[in-house]
This record gives C-alpha cells, sequence and structure tokens, in this order.
C-alpha cells in the first residue's frame, strides 16, 4: 500500500514520464540547494524520522569512506556504462544566465531595451558543460559578516568600477584590496538608509518604519537594488524584500545582492511581465532605477498596479522624474505632471511627496476601476498562470478571490485566508495545508541535524572532545524546487533560522504561488530545465549542499548522474520502513 505522501505526488505530478533527466524533476518530492558560504568536509550518515532528530557526531571518521564510495561510484560508471564526466566550461561561460543573450537579440532586431530583455527562444544552445567560478573566487564569508563584506572577486564588478561610480562610493569602503565592505549607515539617501526609511514610514502616516508590520506591510519589490542596502535594512525590520533588477551583461545588481545574502532575482519588464501573480506585493520600491514610468502608454504603472495588493504602496524616488514633471508642468500650464494624472487613471491617490520621494496607494475598492472602463479597460480571463506574458494594457485581480485589502498578518494563515485560497484554481483544503506544514517541520530537523556537524567539520578542537555543535546556522540562501505551500519556508522561520528561501513553483505543477506570496515568502513561477543537475550545479556555490528525495529507483539514477558531474554524493535511509531514500551531494571546488 503507497503512502499518503506518495498518493499526493502522483496527484501532483501525473504518471511517471521516460527515465531520462527530466525524470529527476518530475518525480522529486522536493529539492533543496543550500548555497553555503563556509569550508565543509563530504560525510554523511543515517538520519531518521523521528521528531526528535538525531545530532551526527564522529563524522571525520566517516570522511574517507565517503570519498571512496565518491571514488568507488565513479569508477562503476565508467567501466560499466562508459559515461564520463562533464567538462568544464570555457571562461567565456563564467556569467552565462540561461534565456539571456544580449548579442542573439541584438541580430534579431531586438531593440530599446528589449535585448537585454528574456528570449529563451534566442539564447542559443545549451552546453553540457561545468561553469567553473572566477579565478578569484572565494567562499562568502558566514552570515550576517557576509552581509556587510564581500570578495571583489565573487562579483563582476570591479574595484575600479566601484570608485567610479559617483556618489556610489560612499556607500562603500575598500578594506583591502580583495574585499568591499559596506556601511551599515550607507549614506543612500537623506542622511543614510536607516533614515530614509523611517521617512517613508512617515510619509505613510505611521511612527517608525517598525510599524510596517502592523500597517500590513511585509513583502517588499524592490526595483533595481542597486548595492541592495534598502532591501537589507527591511530584512532587519523582518520583511521579505526581494530585489529585482534587469540583465545586466557588464555587471549585475542581482549578483551583488546575492553575493550579500539578500533576496533577488533577475527581472525585466521592457516588454513582459514579471514571474508573480496579480496582488503578490504590498509595497512596490523604485529609487532612481532608471525606468520612466509614464512611457509607452503607462504599460509600466499598469504591472506595478498588477502585482500590488490593494491597499499597497508605491514609492518613487527620482530626481529626474522630479525635474521632468516640473517642466511639463510649467509648459501645459497644469498643476499635476502626466505621471499624476495617469495614476489617477489607475485609482491610485497621491498619499505624500516630499522633495524627490513620491508616494501613492493603491485603491482597495475594486468598483473604482469598473467606473473608469473607457481609461484603463478591466483584463477579462484568469490572470492566476501569469509567466513572462507580454505587458497588457489592462487592470488585472479585480474579480479575484485575493482582492482583500492589506493588513496586519499573523505568521500563520487563518482559517478565513485559507477559505479564500480554496476557492482559488488549485482548490487547497486545509488538511493537505496542515499536513505538508507538519511534514516539513520534520523533515527540517532532520535535515539541520544531518548537515550540522558536516557544516563545522573544520571547527577547531582538542584532542579527545566531542564534535562541536554548531552555535549558529551557517546556510544562508535555500531554493525550493517545488515548493508546494511554502511549507519549508515556514519551518525554518519557525525555527528562527537566519535563511530565506527562494520557493519555485514548477509551470507543470498546481500554481500554488499566489499563496506563498500571501505567507509572506518570495517565490517564482519557473519551469524544470531539461539538464536539470547542470543547471543546479550553475546556481549552485562551491561547497554548497543538494538534498534530493525520492525513491530508491531514481534516486540512485541521480546518484550516478551526480558522479558524472564531479557531485560527493550519499544515499541515506530514512530507516522508517519505506522505499523513500535521501540522497545528499555536496559540489566540490573546482578550479580550472
Amino acid at each position: 500500500m503507497r503512502s499518503p505522501l506518495l498518493n499526493k505526488l502522483s496527484l501532483i505530478f501525473g504518471p511517471r514520464p521516460p527515465l531520462n533527466w527530466i525524470l529527476l524533476c518530475v518525480v522529486s518530492v522536493f529539492v533543496l540547494i543550500a548555497l553555503l558560504g563556509s569550508s565543509s568536509s563530504t560525510t554523511f550518515e543515517t538520519v531518521t524520522s523521528s521528531a526528535k532528530p538525531d545530532i551526527y557526531t564522529n563524522y571525520r571518521k566517516l570522511k574517507e569512506q565517503a570519498r571512496n564510495d565518491y571514488l568507488e561510484l565513479k569508477s562503476i560508471s565508467l567501466g560499466a556504462n562508459r559515461i564520463k564526466d562533464v567538462g568544464l566550461c570555457g571562461k567565456e561561460r563564467e556569467n552565462y544566465v540561461p534565456c539571456y543573450n544580449v548579442s542573439a537579440n541584438l541580430v534579431t532586431g531586438l531593440k530599446d531595451g528589449e535585448e537585454f530583455d528574456r528570449h529563451c527562444e534566442l539564447s542559443g544552445e545549451y552546453q553540457d558543460c561545468l561553469v567553473c567560478p572566477p579565478k578569484e573566487y572565494k567562499i562568502p564569508l558566514t552570515w550576517p559578516a557576509g552581509r556587510d563584506v564581500i570578495w571583489s572577486g565573487n562579483v563582476k564588478l570591479t574595484k575600479d568600477q566601484f570608485l567610479s561610480s559617483g556618489s556610489m562610493t560612499k556607500r562603500l569602503m575598500l578594506l583591502e584590496e580583495n574585499q568591499i565592505a559596506f556601511h551599515s549607515e550607507d549614506g543612500m539617501i537623506v542622511d543614510g538608509v536607516k533614515d530614509y526609511s523611517h521617512l517613508i514610514a512617515e510619509m505613510i502616516g505611521l511612527g517608525s518604519d517598525t510599524e510596517f508590520l502592523q500597517a500590513g506591510v511585509r513583502t517588499v519589490l524592490d526595483i533595481g537594488c542597486g548595492f541592495g542596502s534598502f532591501g537589507a535594512h527591511l530584512l532587519s525590520l523582518k520583511l521579505m524584500a526581494l530585489c529585482v533588477a534587469a540583465y545586466e551583461p557588464s555587471d549585475s545588481q542581482v549578483q551583488l545582492a546575492l553575493e550579500r545574502g539578500l533576496p533577488a532575482v533577475i527581472g525585466n519588464f521592457i516588454s513582459k511581465q514579471l514571474p508573480f501573480p496579480s496582488l503578490s506585493y504590498d509595497m512596490v520600491h523604485c529609487a532612481q532605477c532608471g525606468i520612466i514610468w509614464n512611457s509607452k502608454d503607462g504599460l509600466f504603472l499598469i504591472e506595478i498596479d498588477r502585482l500590488l495588493k490593494p491597499g499597497g504602496y508605491f514609492v518613487l524616488t527620482s530626481p529626474t522624474t522630479r525635474q521632468q514633471d516640473s517642466s511639463t508642468s510649467a509648459k501645459k500650464g497644469s498643476t499635476s505632471s502626466p505621471l499624476e494624472e495617469f495614476t489617477k487613471k489607475l485609482c491610485w491617490s497621491l498619499l505624500a511627496q516630499q522633495e524627490e520621494i513620491f508616494i501613492w496607494q493603491k485603491t482597495a475598492d475594486s468598483q473604482c476601476y469598473i467606473s473608469r472602463q473607457g481609461e484603463v479597460p478591466v483584463c477579462k480571463g484568469n490572470d492566476m498562470q501569469m509567466y513572462y506574458q507580454p505587458l497588457a494594457h489592462c487592470m488585472s485581480g479585480t474579480t479575484s478571490h485575493r482582492w482583500v485589502r492589506i493588513h496586519s498578518k499573523s505568521d500563520h494563515l487563518n482559517s478565513t485566508e485559507l477559505e479564500i485560497h480554496g476557492k482559488c484554481s488549485f482548490w487547497i483544503h486545509p488538511d493537505d495545508f496542515f499536513e505538508d506544514s507538519n511534514f516539513w517541520k520534520l523533515a527540517l530537523r532532520n535535515y539541520w541535524s544531518l548537515l550540522s556537524p558536516l557544516i563545522f567539520s573544520d571547527h577547531p578542537k582538542r584532542p579527545g572532545d566531542d564534535d562541536p555543535l554548531p552555535p549558529y546556522n551557517m546556510v544562508r540562501n535555500v531554493m525550493d524546487m517545488n515548493a508546494n505551500y511554502g511549507g519549508l519556508s515556514s519551518a525554518l522561520m519557525e525555527a528562527s533560522k537566519a535563511v530565506w528561501v527562494m520557493n519555485v513553483v514548477p509551470l507543470e505543477a498546481r500554481n500554488t504561488l499566489p499563496l506563498i506570496h500571501d505567507r509572506g515568502f518570495a517565490g517564482v513561477l519557473h519551469n524544470c530545465m531539461f539538464q536539470l543537475l547542470l543547471e543546479m550545479d550553475r546556481i549552485l556555490r562551491p561547497e554548497g549542499w543538494i538534498i534530493l528525495s525520492d525513491t530508491l529507483g531514481p534516486i540512485e539514477k541521480a546518484r550516478t548522474l551526480a558522479a558524472q558531474i564531479r557531485w560527493e554524493a550519499r544515499v541515506i535511509d530514512l530507516q522508517n520502513g519505506s522505499d523513500q531514500r535521501l540522497l545528499v551531494c555536496q559540489k566540490p571546488f573546482v578550479r580550472k
């Protein structure tokens, strides 16, 4: 008789496809990619599923055995199946990002910024090779030190580029030739990021930015986040601030934010919508992000309206906008700018303006859009499955069950909120939701007990001492490749781990991303890539971890593939009487 968990998997994924690369993407229960900034050894032992997890000690004694198993597996795969190790990519692939190929886009005639947008059909062939880290790459410092100090060799931006970045250099201090440090009081705008955040709170009627949560602001989309200082401050206030910035071939705001351990994703809505469902964010922020908001007949502002929840805020800080608006208003003799006029068509109200800062609030009255149909029409049809669709000149989300004004929320969804999501297209059942939550609490305890001693394998100790237990967690960035309801994110939050999770909802699965966003987590829709393990290897930091869960057959096949791409891997029996296994892998630090 099949376990309830396997029955749930069959319901989500359907019948098993042919056994090839895509098999792993479809049949895996969950994939956890931990992007570590810590030197570690590769040793594994059996993990139990008991409520009280085991803490693994004496792991150094198993180190040699793990390496022997790895070499033996490679030997078997090479001898019996003649499968060779995947080769290393050339230096030109060092900064490769799938679906972003500016040269190919220009050849096809794309221009006006669209050449920097996402075009998978033009991005070229995917090469079966392993991307090596840059020559000067070093394992990042652990959190929170890594938030404020990074290795300059780990990012595409050079020291000279930083020094030539005008006023931005006030935020940086070069401690040594190979390090860049970010001041905690970072002179961003208005005497520092903390003062800037406090001013925004005052402008929307709060006493302090510590009241953002009470006012219903939990999720913030920071467009063009620069060095990530505003997002870093919001995270300290327990807000989920996600940086989204355009693809940059010469440097990358997203890469810099990720290097600092901050949530970030590449996104450019020059021609396409961002990969988030409607009504996802409580606040959208743009500080000197270089977007002319009232161009293209207001398409960019309409996209912001789509992403904002009812009653949400759009914060725009831009001296250029102020100068342009003042100039245009003076010429026409009007008292309001074209930007302000268009926001009125969107049923936004201008809450406050101080110098270069504008704050609008989206209406919570969906009838307002219907009354202004002649200006910006209401979209027809279901807009749940938004995945890089063309920008639309219509208002979304007005008929959604999730049209609920932002308000103060607890860390847990209440029965009313679950009922709202139960009316959406994925038909969530409360029993399934709570079963998923309990499962991830237990799984997380087992994962942490398994990985913690491994992470601290280089911790100094005197002869005869027991292996030390970790005082803090060393994992900062996690990608959940099949997030379902966001149970892993919730379990990490309840366990007070200083970790952020990028929740990925596959296009082939139920679209639970609205639920994930309403829980205050970061997430995107995405399609499983054919070369899944190679793609994991590309985005994973050296010495990072991978955890796969499935039945014994697929796990053994995945183990063979893991050896082919040089991961050190071990299969772990859960010892609960089922056929379920864990495959725990570590990516080595490979230099060309």
